[in-house]
């Protein structure tokens, strides 16, 4: 089953602080660190390991600060408030995967004045709500009406994804779902354990959902179509720093800046990352998609 790599990630609490949450990474000494790696300077990068995206490019970043020389600290946490305030406040010196422009909009309005937009890696993220592709509605507008096929319930992720507050504040309200629907929340990566299983029981379920994830090819899910544009409008998907990351570490924010990613580019390397390799083998499957990508952007350090 191909999510149950994902499965054995331990939940720490939506409440978890950072000084709880972090951890150094095994990964991060995977022998391209040189010995000026003190004299560069240590980077944190903090990010939600259920969340492939940013699971995904935290450690594309890890290879490539190591090789520039820096020393890279992994730092995991599993709700995207304490990571924001934890950006703002200098705990963690990078976010590899925000969604600041819509998803995350409430964060940014918040901690935004402490928060430096190194550059956006992907164009076109979207929410999404989405079904099995064997499930017999196209549109949210069919959920009205059809909540006993879906036992009443959309099952989301975590209750502080920007996704959940989308679908919770404005498609629920949008189309009139409320009176029939039960939004669950947890986890990402319990939500991708129930549709597993309901798929292997060929039953009906909706999921909250996102592109670019990887969870979409590998189920066949289908997007319902959202006429009433409630789940907002495309957006990019950033790389976030701390006030001052771009002076205190300058050819780190270079070789970000430098960073962008074509849907063929991003999916080889989620899956390679999430799937082929698997918890426990990041920097492996990192160095296995630059080996197969050496040209994927203009930065890229290969050796």
């Amino acid at each position: 089953m191909r999510n149950r790599k994902l499965t054995g990630i331990l939940a720490l609490g939506a409440a978890a602080t950072l000084a709880l949450a972090g951890c150094s990474s095994d990964g991060g000494d995977n022998g391209t660190a040189d010995a000026g790696s003190e004299e560069m300077g240590t980077i944190t990068l903090g990010f939600l390991p259920s969340w492939t995206d940013g699971l995904s490019t935290a450690y594309l970043l890890e290879n490539q600060l190591e090789k520039l020389g820096y020393t890279v600290e992994m730092q995991e946490l599993t709700e995207a408030g304490p990571l924001y305030a934890g950006l703002a406040q200098g705990d963690v010196d990078m976010y590899p995967s925000a969604w600041p422009e819509v998803t995350h909009a409430s964060y940014m309005e918040e901690y935004g004045d402490s928060i430096e937009d190194i550059g956006a890696y992907y164009e076109g993220a979207v929410l999404t709500i989405a079904v099995p592709d064997y499930v017999d509605i196209t549109s949210i507008e069919d959920l009205k009406g059809n909540a006993d096929m879906f036992g009443g319930e959309i099952v989301g992720i975590e209750p502080g994804a920007g996704l959940t507050g989308v679908t919770q504040d404005s498609m629920i309200p949008a189309y009139e779902l409320g009176d029939e629907y039960t939004l669950l929340t947890s986890s990402t990566a319990a939500m991708l354990t129930e549709l597993e299983n309901a798929i292997a029981a060929e039953d009906d379920i909706v999921v909250t959902s996102w592109r670019p994830f990887w969870a979409n090819d590998a189920y066949n899910l289908r997007d319902l179509e959202d006429p009433r544009g409630a789940m907002g409008e495309p957006e990019a998907l950033h790389f976030l720093g701390t006030s001052d990351f771009s002076e205190r570490f300058p050819d780190a924010a270079e070789l970000i800046a430098g960073i962008q990613l074509d849907d063929a580019q991003y999916a080889s390397l989620e899956d390679m990352v999430v799937n082929e390799y698997g918890q426990g083998q990041e920097a492996e499957a990192v160095e296995a998609w630059i080996e197969a990508n050496p040209d994927a952007f203009s930065t890229l350090i290969a050796d």
